[in-house]
C-alpha cells in the first residue's frame, strides 16, 4: 500500500507540473508571448515544488494571467493537488478512496486520523486563515502601489510566503524593503507558520483556546518547536555576528540584524531575500547551506532533511554520549525506527546532493564551487535562494536542478519507496560478528 501511495504522490506532482508548463507557455502568460517549453517547463517545477528559483524575472516578464497561474500552481503544490481533488469529492458529496485518505495523512499527520473531513477542514482554515491575515497586514504595509497592484502583490506574496515558495511579483525580491521591519515581519511570520505542519499548528491552536498545555504537546511538536527556534535565534546571532564586520556588507547595524533574521528563516525552504547574497562572509554562507539542508517540519509545505531529523539525530548522539541505551526525550523514548530513518534521510540526501553536484559540475565551467554548491542544496531543500546563476546554468544543468527540486519536494524517501522491490514477508536473523570501527 505504501508503495503504491508514493506512485501516487508523484504522478500527481507531474500531472500538475506538465499541466502548468501548458498554461505557462500560452502566449497570455508572458509579455513576449514566446516562453521557451524549457523555461516554461522549469518554471512549472518551481512553481509546484514551492522552491522559487527562476530563470526568467517573475515580475518583469510575466504577465498578471501567468502570475496568477504561478499563484495556483504554488497554493496546489504547496498543499497538494490530492487535498483540492479530495475536497472537491467530498463537497459533491461522494466517498473518497483509501489511497486518497492515506495520501493526505501522509502528506500532514504522518500517521492515522481518524475523522478525513476534520482532517481537510482544519487543514483549508489554517491556509486560508493565515493566507489572509498575511494578505490584509501586507496590504497594510505596501504604500506606493496602485490599489490594484497593492492588493495583487499583498495576496501574491502571502500565498508564496505561507507556501514557503519564494516566488515574488517585485523585480529585487524584498530588497526595496530590508529596512522595513513591519514587513520583514509579517513575511517571516507566514514562512514560520507555513514550515511548522498542520499537526504542530493544531496543537498551537488548542493552546491558545487553552484545551492543552505545552506538557502535554505531542513530542513531535515539542521537537519541532524547539528545533525550530534554536535554528531560527541560532542562525540569526551566528549571521549577525559575522555581518558585523564583514566590509562587503555596509548595511547600517540595524539593517544587519534585521536581515540577519530573515535570512534566518527564510533560508529555511522559503527563499525570499533583501540583500544580495553575494556580499555575504563565507561563515554566513555556510550557515545558509545548513539551514537550507534542514529545511522545515514535516506535513509541513517545506523541503530539506525537516526539523525532527535533525532534532532525533541529536537526541540520539546525546544518549550515546551519556551512556543511555535508549534515546529519549522529554520523558519519553524515540522508537529506533523513528531515528533510523532520520539518519536514513540525511545519508540518502547528502549522497543525492553530491551526485547532482558532481553531474552539474560535468557540464558547467564558469561557475565555482561555492556557487553551484549553493545552487543544488537551495533545489533540493526547496528554498530558491541563489547566488544569481539559475538563468545561465545550461540546459543539462537546469534539468538536474528540475529533478533535486522534485526529489527535494517529495522526498527520497518517497521516490525509494515507489522505486523499491516488493517487500520480503520472510522474518530470519543471520548469526552476529563484529567489525572493527574507529
Amino acid at each position: 500500500m505504501k508503495k503504491s501511495i508514493s506512485f501516487s504522490i508523484i504522478t500527481t506532482f507531474l500531472i500538475l507540473i506538465l499541466l502548468g508548463t501548458l498554461l505557462l507557455v500560452l502566449p497570455i502568460s508572458t509579455h513576449s508571448g514566446d516562453l521557451s517549453w524549457e523555461n516554461a517547463f522549469f518554471t512549472s517545477v518551481s512553481a509546484v515544488t514551492v522552491t522559487g528559483l527562476t530563470v526568467v524575472n517573475t515580475a518583469d516578464d510575466f504577465t498578471h494571467t501567468g502570475q496568477i497561474f504561478i499563484l495556483l500552481l504554488i497554493q496546489l503544490g504547496g498543499l497538494g493537488f490530492m487535498t483540492f481533488s479530495t475536497l472537491t469529492i467530498l463537497i459533491l458529496g461522494k466517498s473518497i478512496s483509501i489511497t486518497n485518505k492515506l495520501i493526505l495523512e501522509n502528506d500532514f499527520t504522518q500517521g492515522s486520523y481518524q475523522n478525513i473531513k476534520d482532517l481537510l477542514k482544519k487543514i483549508i482554515i489554517f491556509t486560508f486563515g493565515f493566507e489572509l491575515l498575511g494578505s490584509v497586514l501586507l496590504f497594510m504595509q505596501f504604500s506606493g502601489l496602485q490599489i490594484k497592484d497593492r492588493i495583487f502583490s499583498s495576496v501574491f506574496h502571502s500565498i508564496s510566503a505561507f507556501c514557503n515558495a519564494g516566488f515574488s511579483v517585485f523585480s529585487n525580491g524584498f530588497e526595496s524593503y530590508r529596512s522595513h521591519t513591519g514587513i520583514n515581519i509579517t513575511i517571516s511570520f507566514l514562512i514560520v507558520t507555513g514550515g511548522l505542519g498542520f499537526l504542530v499548528l493544531n496543537e498551537i491552536l488548542l493552546f491558545f483556546q487553552k484545551k492543552k498545555g505545552f506538557s502535554k504537546f505531542t513530542l513531535h511538536s515539542k521537537l519541532v518547536l524547539i528545533v525550530s527556534s534554536i535554528l531560527i535565534f541560532a542562525g540569526t546571532f551566528i549571521i549577525f555576528a559575522e555581518e558585523l564586520f564583514n566590509k562587503a556588507n555596509d548595511l547600517p547595524i540595524s539593517d544587519k540584524l534585521l536581515s540577519s533574521f530573515f535570512h534566518s528563516i527564510s533560508a529555511r525552504t522559503a527563499g525570499f531575500n533583501t540583500l544580495d547574497l553575494n556580499i555575504l562572509s563565507y561563515s554566513s554562507f555556510f550557515i545558509l547551506l545548513i539551514l537550507m539542508f534542514i529545511g522545515a517540519s514535516p506535513g509541513s509545505t517545506g523541503g530539506g532533511i525537516k526539523t525532527t531529523s535533525a532534532g532525533m539525530v541529536f537526541a540520539y548522539f546525546r544518549s550515546r554520549l551519556r551512556g543511555r541505551e535508549n534515546v529519549n526525550l522529554f520523558y519519553r523514548t524515540i522508537p529506533q525506527k523513528n531515528y533510523e530513518k532520520a539518519f536514513l534521510m540525511i545519508i540518502i540526501s547528502f549522497v543525492f546532493i553530491s551526485l547532482s553536484l558532481m553531474l552539474i559540475f560535468s557540464f558547467e565551467t564558469k561557475f565555482n564551487f561555492s556557487e553551484l554548491l549553493f545552487e543544488v542544496v537551495s533545489a533540493f531543500g526547496t528554498v530558491g535562494l541563489t547566488l544569481g546563476i539559475t538563468a545561465e546554468l545550461s540546459s543539462i544543468s537546469k534539468i538536474v536542478i528540475m529533478i533535486t527540486m522534485f526529489i527535494g519536494r517529495i522526498g527520497p524517501l518517497t521516490l525509494l519507496l515507489a522505486m523499491s522491490r516488493k517487500e520480503s514477508k520472510a522474518v530470519f536473523n543471520y548469526p552476529d560478528e563484529n567489525i572493527m570501527t574507529g
